[in-house]
């Protein structure tokens, strides 16, 4: 039996007439479960709190390049890339992605194949190994050049370039060859090292949330959930809590100018607010974004926009 069980809360909407229930695992796995009986796919979702800002100095990028290598293969399952194919073969879709503070890996797939997708998730015993390292080093690269053309890319790196040095926000998250292999390799470090001690000491259950969205009852999914995933190490591993503040006074009022890649013109306008997390079933942010994206008389588009038709 979960621990915790005791907190479960089945929740059903007037217009939801799918089943929740949250449970904690014995190893402090948080996890969400969703019966659906309708639905003709079945998903699940991990959160990871760890992301690019627990990246160590000379190392950027190891967070992503670890979310890369645990797509290879586990112990169980042995052959490389066999999650990806088995979930592609099985008429679903799986990726992942590394945030500042936090890395979330999903996939969904057909009914009939959802037990052995969730247990293919690769969190129990990973493989990396020292062949697929080189080439995920260079695919990470290759993601990274890829970005190199891409507007979006090029202008939050000069933000995060242009921000406190001291502050893991500075920080070049993507990682490329240069920071995953040629500096470290300077250093007489070897990356794969690097990366299994850094999923040892960041990968702990309970900084892990999952989520599960299955055709079965809540108990089925439960006993399949507890069955799969109650052997994930559990090290009792802190939250990164981050202190102080990416940009001064004098960040703020920097001005740059750029040349994009692609013909245009645009204006961005950047600036901190507090952490919304806080209020987030208010969601004050929402307002805030609407008001300031209003387009009727009288907003800021609307004043904007008589301006370059009289110019």
């Amino acid at each position: 039996m979960a621990v915790g069980e005791e907190e479960v809360e089945i929740v059903t909407a007037r217009t939801d007439k799918r089943q929740y229930r949250r449970v904690v695992l014995k190893n402090s796995l948080e996890v969400l479960l969703i019966s659906d009986p309708d639905t003709d796919k079945c998903a699940a979702s991990m959160a990871v709190s760890v992301g690019s800002f627990s990246d160590p100095e000379g190392l950027e990028g190891l967070a992503h390049f670890l979310e890369h290598m645990l797509f290879y293969a586990s112990e169980k399952y042995p052959l490389e890339d066999s999650y990806s194919k088995f979930i592609t073969e099985h008429g679903g879709s799986t990726n992942a992605f590394t945030a500042s503070e936090h890395t979330n890996y999903y996939f969904d797939v057909n009914v009939d194949s959802f037990e052995e997708a969730l247990d293919r998730l690769f969190f129990i015993k990973p493989l990396m190994s020292a062949d697929a390292t080189m080439r995920e080093i260079k695919a990470v690269d290759s993601e990274n050049q890829k970005n190199l053309l891409s507007d979006a890319w090029r202008m939050n790196q000069l933000q995060k370039h242009l921000s406190e040095k001291s502050h893991p926000y500075h920080k070049f998250g993507t990682g490329n060859w240069d920071t995953l292999g040629v500096r470290p390799g300077a250093r007489g470090l070897d990356t794969r090292d690097e990366l299994i001690k850094f999923y040892k000491e960041h990968y702990s259950a309970n900084l892990m949330h999952l989520v599960v969205y299955s055709k079965e009852n809540l108990d089925k999914i439960e006993s399949m959930v507890e069955e799969k995933f109650c052997d994930i190490r559990n090290t009792d591993k802190d939250c990164l809590h981050i202190t102080g503040q990416p940009c001064t006074s004098e960040h703020l009022q920097i001005l740059v100018k750029t040349v994009p890649i692609k013909q245009g013109h645009k204006l961005r306008v950047t600036w901190p607010i507090t952490p919304e997390i806080r209020h987030y079933k208010e969601g004050p942010s929402r307002y805030l974004g609407h008001l300031i994206g209003h387009e009727g008389e009288g907003s800021l588009f609307y004043v904007l926009k008589t301006l370059g038709r009289s110019s």
